[in-house]
């Protein structure tokens, strides 16, 4: 009895050596790694270091992580070191993101707001009635300018939201190939309609421009009344009102972006590098979202939201009751050099007899 309890003993004390030279063994290795650990925790950021991994370096710099990198190649161009531009991917983001939504956001307010004035305040009609008395108003050649320069914007307006807001839209309507037809027809229509648009914008500029200058007491108050459109007294207005000089500085200025923005997207070949055409496409789509806003205003009011308006631009003439309504000091003077009821013919028959006439001496 006493053997066993003693070889029970001993076989306690081999198991425990056992297990204790296992877990030695299995500890012991682990030992450096804990001071390692230890000191990368205790150890200050700047003073960490690590061996650089050469795959990883490469790839950052093919990200181009750091900035645009520019490497050594063979081939000759602009970008052509450069393999990958995160800047592409940032804009297709704001595109997607940004440009997209909130451009419709803008539009649709735009529609929204024209569309319940409409409801609520109705067509602005004459209050006094037709006279039947006609004034001139827009000579032959200025009405070619602004509907050549109107019809050539509206195409690409339209081309350019189909651009746009197609992949959206159209896609689930006419499925991909549908909508691939529709894309290339829509960029085709864009580009041989731009050079229209571009010549028509210079004439525009010019012969509207004289009538369009700031009156800065006279339009000031045509803003602070809102031009009479919420009711009250009609302002005062030369033969432009303010909100018609607005609409023409804004097609001017807002235009001239679009055509210096789309001639460097349309020109690729000029070493303009990619970014520049990136931040060009930026400009080009913002400035004519901005036109667009606007025109979605000169519809309304010069189609059927102010009676008398579309005649002017179609037939030249306006209404004499018209023109004391809205442009009052325009009509005084018209009064004055007594082309009230004169025709453009009359003025130009009297213009041909005065010319014809002999001078004296």
């Amino acid at each position: 009895m006493r053997m066993t309890t003693a070889r029970v003993g001993h076989g306690h004390k081999i198991i425990k050596w056992f297990v204790a030279t296992v877990l030695l063994v299995l500890v012991l290795p682990l030992v450096p790694y804990v001071f390692d650990a230890y000191a990368d925790k205790s150890a200050a950021p700047a003073t960490t270091s690590s061996v650089p991994s050469p795959g990883a370096e490469l790839w950052r710099a093919v990200r181009q992580r750091d900035g645009i990198v520019s490497g050594t190649t063979q081939a000759r161009g602009v970008d052509a070191g450069t393999l990958i531009n995160p800047a592409g991917e940032e804009w297709r983001e704001y595109r997607v993101t940004k440009l997209v939504p909130y451009s419709a956001y803008i539009f649709g307010a735009m529609l929204a707001v024209f569309l319940i004035y409409y409801l609520v305040r109705g067509r602005i009609r004459i209050k006094g009635g037709r006279s039947g008395v006609l004034i001139p108003r827009f000579s032959l050649y200025a009405r070619w300018v602004h509907w050549v320069g109107a019809v050539s914007f509206m195409v690409l307006a339209f081309t350019g939201l189909v651009l746009l807001y197609g992949r959206f839209i159209l896609i689930p309507v006419l499925g991909a190939e549908g909508f691939g037809v529709t894309a290339s027809v829509g960029k085709w229509l864009h580009d041989v309609t731009s050079p229209l648009f571009i010549v028509a914008l210079i004439f525009m500029i010019f012969t509207f421009l004289k009538e369009s200058l700031i009156n800065f007491k006279v339009d000031m108050m045509w803003f602070l009344r809102a031009g009479g459109y919420l009711g009250g007294k009609h302002p005062s207005a030369e033969k432009v009102n303010a909100g018609q000089k607005l609409w023409y500085w804004a097609v001017a200025l807002g235009g001239l972006a679009i055509v210096a923005s789309g001639l460097v997207m349309y020109f690729p070949n000029f070493e303009q590098g990619r970014q520049l055409i990136q931040d060009s496409h930026m400009i080009h789509t913002l400035a004519s979202v901005f036109v667009i806003s606007f025109m979605i205003v000169h519809i309304y009011l010069a189609s059927f939201g102010v009676e008398g308006a579309l005649e002017c631009m179609t037939t030249g003439y306006c209404d004499s009751n018209w023109a004391k309504e809205h442009h009052d000091l325009w009509y005084e003077e018209m009064e004055k050099e007594g082309k009230i009821g004169t025709t453009f013919e009359s003025e130009q028959q009297a213009a041909a007899t005065a010319s014809a006439k002999p001078t004296e001496g």
